[in-house]
């Protein structure tokens, strides 16, 4: 699985990011995060707010920080 997080590097990115990996530890998910920063890299995605979650190519959160049990059934 493919997890990647877009940010520029606000406090939401970083919560996201975080609560991402918690979630992926407690779900036991074998996994590569990454966190991604470019600009250009992040509009690749279509995406015009950050933070954003993109598991396997697909944008699933733009704007926002789930809770850790949404982040979870996004990942499952």
């Amino acid at each position: 699985m493919e997890i990647r997080i877009l940010g520029t590097g606000c406090p939401k990115c970083h919560k996201l990011e975080e609560e991402t990996r918690q979630a992926a530890v407690e779900m036991g998910l074998v996994c590569n995060i990454e966190k991604v920063t470019e600009l250009k890299d992040i509009m690749s995605y279509g995406v015009m707010m950050t933070p954003a979650l993109v598991v396997d190519g697909e944008v699933k959160v733009v704007g926002k920080v789930p809770a850790r049990e949404d982040i979870k059934k996004l990942l499952a």
